[in-house]
């Protein structure tokens, strides 16, 4: 199955903007069979794997099929778990940012039924909940059904399989007979096949083969790793395996940027390969790879496809993929021609059950590993050097410098503290061993001291610790001086007040700060309240709930060529 740009699949411009902002550039194959289908008006019956995108198949129509304008409730995604509706909820938020009106609530048991129920007073189109939470609701008569024109069942199978069939054909019996039925199921067992022929009205059947693949010699192993520690792990990777040439994938185009600006800021030779990039541009950065002029070449799966780079080390999955094709196109790039290469996948979260559907799709051998710690890297750091070094001592192959070591002999420095010296200089221009202040440091971006008795260097304006592992300035290009917070504003109820450490002198807007968090966090503008933005630091209001997520989300990401340092302004400011 081919799969095809979002752009040719008869979109609305608000929906394209949306997914443009998400930085994907060409559907999966389930959503370029069932978009254009359920757009129509026909009923589907979707079947493929777990991480294939489904969520986005059913969710971009049901977006583009409901009346902004009612506030009454017109579609309904049942689905077997909290989790899952809260992902569900999540995917339709990021992809209803640009469609005025459009309102979606999660409901599911667990939480307050009577915020739920508050929820659905105020108006919504598209209710995402689990069997039981929505017939608690449709018994006490606090969910109305009557103007429902679509319903989707995802992950049917597991719904059937924990007992919830009575409840979805209840369900299913309470909204109206012309509507449009959505069935998602990674198996399609005779039970699904029953509810199919009793509520479905002629529906189109899509069935996207997970297919069996021929696992190439290539060593994987992938990483459980927190998405805001991803980072860290490939830089300690990078330099623990000592890789010279690699490929890093990334989900989308906003990943792809923003990830090769932060290796080069840590020093490393990086550069961009994605579909926003003129053809001459990628012929140039291509040519640049293959010269091995550059050592990581940052890709979305778009600009990968086709790549032909021999001599490849390494292949990293920063991102997971969607789908298996997608994944052993990915690895496929290293041990050509018999060589050996390694895959190494960083998995977060609810990530954990796509790998492990890849595993099992593609029946190849994935090994789990720990992340290795900082001890360990700096092991591996000069137990290479010490090999180089004594392979050098044993070749004679080397320049003698005897006058120079006579005259620091001369002066009283022992043998043993000028190797060191010599040895301690060395890793610390391979690699990135903490030097003196005074010595230079041509890889990092200066640390601002802009001369006020402002806060200790490697210290936000909190007085947390922002230093890395290794000690480092975690944050380099962070304006670390004290703020005065703004008292004379106070914030709208419901709302806290977050401090970032950027301004006008940035250049920045409102529209750059909501987009910020809207691209980091995928929740939809209405969480950002009032902003104001003076010369080197801005407040901006945002909700309550989600305070403390969009701080740890903005923590460290580039605005404007700047790392952003966020924090919650106390109450009592």
């Amino acid at each position: 199955m081919e799969k095809r740009l979002f752009s040719e699949i008869g979109l609305s411009p608000e929906i394209l903007k949306a997914v443009d902002r998400l930085g994907f550039e060409e559907a999966s194959p389930i959503q370029s069979v069932a978009i254009p289908v359920a757009l129509a008006g026909r009923d589907v019956v979707g079947q493929s794997a777990t991480g294939s995108g489904k969520t986005a198949a059913f969710a971009i129509p049901a977006i583009e099929k409901v009346d902004a304008h009612s506030r009454k409730v017109q579609c309904i995604i049942l689905c077997p778990t909290r989790e899952l509706a809260v992902q569900v909820a999540e995917e339709v938020g990021k992809l209803s940012l640009f469609k005025r009106g459009i309102h979606a609530v999660p409901i599911y048991g667990g939480q307050s039924i009577d915020r739920q129920f508050r929820a659905l007073r105020s108006g919504v189109q598209i209710v995402i909940g689990t069997p039981g939470r929505v017939m608690d609701h449709l018994e006490r008569k606090t969910l109305d059904l009557s103007a429902v024109r679509m319903v989707i069942l995802d992950e049917t199978d597991r719904m059937l399989d924990m007992g919830f069939r009575e409840d979805i054909e209840t369900i299913l019996k309470t909204v109206p007979t012309e509507r449009q039925m959505m069935f998602f199921s990674a198996t399609m067992p005779r039970e699904i096949r029953r509810l199919i022929d009793t509520f479905a009205k002629d529906p189109e059947f899509l069935h996207i083969e997970a297919r069996e693949q021929n696992a190439p010699q290539v060593e994987q192993v992938y990483y459980e790793v927190e998405r805001r520690s991803k980072l860290e792990v490939l830089t300690r990777l990078i330099d623990l395996h000592d890789f010279k040439y690699g490929l890093i994938f990334c989900s989308t185009k906003i990943m792809v940027d923003a990830l090769a600006d932060d290796l080069l800021t840590r020093g490393y030779s990086a550069d961009r390969l994605h579909g926003d990039m003129s053809q001459a541009a990628r012929e140039k950065t291509l040519n640049r790879f293959r010269g091995k002029k550059v050592e990581f070449l940052v890709a979305t799966d778009v600009a990968g496809r086709g790549l032909d780079v021999d001599d490849i080390e390494v292949v990293f999955n920063f991102d997971l993929p969607n789908d298996a094709e997608d994944y052993v196109h990915r690895i496929g790039r290293t041990a050509r021609f018999g060589k050996k290469g390694q895959a190494i996948t960083f998995v977060s979260g609810r990530d954990i059950y796509r790998m492990q559907n890849i595993i099992r799709s593609t029946k190849m051998k994935v090994r789990r590993e720990r992340v290795p710690s900082l001890d360990q890297v700096e092991e591996k750091r000069e137990s290479s050097f010490f090999e180089r070094l004594r392979a050098n001592l044993d070749s004679g192959e080397f320049k003698k410098h005897d006058r120079t070591i006579d005259r620091l002999l001369e002066q009283g420095y022992a043998s043993t503290d000028i190797a060191s010296a010599l040895v301690h200089m060395h890793l610390a221009t391979e690699g990135r061993e903490e030097v003196p202040e005074t010595a230079p440091r041509p890889e990092r971006p200066s640390r601002r001291d802009d001369g006020d008795g402002g806060a200790p260097r490697g210290r936000s304006p909190r007085g947390d610790d922002r230093r890395g592992d290794d000690g480092g300035d975690r944050y380099p290009d962070v304006d670390r001086r004290p703020v005065r917070f703004n008292p004379e504003r106070p914030h709208e109820a419901g709302m806290k007040r977050l401090y970032l450490n950027i301004g006008h002198m940035a250049q920045i807007t409102p529209g750059n700060i909501v987009g910020a968090i809207a691209g980091v966090t995928g929740l939809p503008g209405r969480v950002v309240g009032a902003i104001d933005i003076f010369t080197k630091h801005t407040f901006v209001d945002v909700a309550s709930d989600h305070a403390e997520d969009i701080v740890a989300k903005l923590q460290g990401i580039r605005m404007k060529g700047r790392y952003v340092d966020a924090a919650i302004v106390p109450e009592d400011n």
